[in-house]
This record gives C-alpha cells, sequence and structure tokens, in this order.
C-alpha cells in the first residue's frame, strides 16, 4: 500500500483532527503539504466572517463574499431582542470577534464570542445592570439534562449559539480567533 493510502485512512479515521495535525501527518510521511493532496485544501476552506441571523436560526461562514456554509443553531432561550444583561437568556445582536477556544468545556467544543463590546457595556450601566458575558458559540452539553429531540427542536442556551456536534466540528476548523461574527435580528 502507498503512503497516500495510509493517509486517506488516517484522514477518516481522524475526522475530528484540526487541518495542522493531518499537515503534520503529510510533512512525516514524506508527501508535503496536506494541501497538495487532492481536494483536501477546498474541503477545509477557511472563514473569515460568521453571521449570525438570528430570525432565520441559522449561522453562516464565509470567504470575503464566497458561502462556505450554512448551519442551523439554536439561541438563548429568549432569542427575540438583544441581550440588555446578565441572566437575560438573549443571545447578543452586533458585531464582536471570534476571542478563544475551549476544548475543555461543558458543550461540546466552544469558542467565545466577545461580548460585550462597548456599546453593550455603556447601555448596561446606563440601567446600572451588569451586561453579562461567556457568550459562546458550542456544541451540544457534554452531559445533556434533556433527550436529543429537545436540543434539534427548541432555544435552550442562556444566551449562546448552539450549533450539533457535528456542525461545531466544521465551524471550529473553519475558524480562527479574531475574525469577525456579525449577530443580525
Amino acid at each position: 500500500m502507498s503512503h497516500r493510502g495510509h493517509v486517506i485512512i488516517f484522514t477518516m479515521s481522524n475526522q475530528n483532527r484540526r487541518p495542522r495535525t493531518l499537515s503534520l501527518w503529510a510533512l512525516f510521511l514524506g508527501l508535503g503539504p496536506i494541501s497538495a493532496l487532492p481536494g483536501f485544501a477546498s474541503e477545509i476552506a477557511p472563514a473569515d466572517h460568521v453571521v449570525v441571523h438570528k430570525a432565520e436560526h441559522k449561522l453562516y461562514l464565509y470567504n470575503g463574499s464566497h458561502l462556505l456554509g450554512a448551519y442551523k443553531v439554536a439561541l438563548g432561550l429568549s432569542p427575540v431582542g438583544t441581550k440588555e444583561r446578565e441572566h437575560d437568556f438573549r443571545t447578543p445582536e452586533g458585531r464582536y470577534f471570534l476571542a478563544r477556544r475551549n476544548t475543555r468545556s461543558d458543550y461540546f467544543l466552544s469558542i467565545q464570542v466577545s461580548y460585550p463590546n462597548k456599546n453593550d457595556e455603556l447601555r448596561a450601566r446606563k440601567k446600572r445592570w451588569a451586561p453579562g458575558g461567556s457568550i459562546m458559540i458550542h456544541g451540544l452539553p457534554n452531559v445533556p439534562k434533556h433527550p436529543a429531540s429537545y436540543y434539534e427542536s427548541n432555544d435552550w442556551t442562556d444566551g449562546c449559539i448552539a450549533l450539533s456536534n457535528s456542525d461545531m466540528v466544521e465551524v471550529w476548523l473553519r475558524t480562527q480567533d479574531n475574525i469577525p461574527i456579525d449577530i443580525l435580528p
């Protein structure tokens, strides 16, 4: 069997690994960069912008104006309106950035959203409220409290943006920290 066959087997059995890991294995096996393998680079095209349309319950990944993917999302328990304060169960609206990643989250992977921004802090301060924080894009709970059907058909987060675990893997692989995320009503 050729080295290329070994990489295909490795890729199929380790689909949740980051592309960098696969690239290192390809280099180790003497195949050069993984992007040189046919079809691989187009499968993991990076996003440079994330858009969430709350009314549509959709998250979109873009590279420039090219749509890379659309994903169904669940939102905060009170999804209408922007987040005003902590514990209001709303998902914020506005321009933010992907801030950091957490593989040890209570949910299947998580990427922090840079909420609150300065406008959110000012709005909350005027009403003497705490703006809240810890808004994430994440998968399903690692220890579910409800049947799977509940998570598929309801808004259930405290204000985060939740995806299926398989969609979360794709969003995780296609995004990097510091890219913008626009959360629209």
